[in-house]
């Protein structure tokens, strides 16, 4: 059972940067999928990024992150980031990190992952 922390969440103005860092608990952290995801009020859990196992690195974006947000992860210190520019009203919601002990093919399925954290807010202002 892996436990996942989020945090670097806030307020920012539009066009503006955040970074957000999910630290997990579980020492084979190399060998989880690692993903994204972010929930508006009244609106569905929706993906956002996700980043393979291991040291490969390979990543995948929703069309409205592509170019402006980049997942990475330091297995070394078991986290995993999302680094935000450009951000966007719309990019306001809760972001929840969510991990996957299983080798996945549907990155962008929110039932594919089995542990997730508590959320960090993210709120951008016009």
């Amino acid at each position: 059972q892996v436990q996942l922390v989020e945090s670097g969440g806030g307020l920012v103005q539009a066009g503006g940067s955040l970074r957000l860092s999910c630290a997990a608990s579980e020492s084979s952290f190399s060998a989880y999928y690692m993903a994204w995801f972010r929930q508006a009020p009244g609106k569905e859990r929706e993906f956002v990024a996700a980043i393979s196992r291991w040291s490969s690195g390979s990543t995948y974006y929703a069309d409205s992150a592509e170019g402006r947000f980049t997942i990475s992860r330091d297995n070394d210190k078991r986290t995993v980031y999302l680094q935000m520019n450009s951000l966007k009203p719309e990019d306001t919601a809760i972001y929840y990190c969510a991990a996957s002990d299983r080798n996945l093919i549907q990155v962008r399925l929110v039932g594919q992952y089995g542990y997730w954290g508590q959320g960090t807010q993210v709120t951008v202002s016009s």
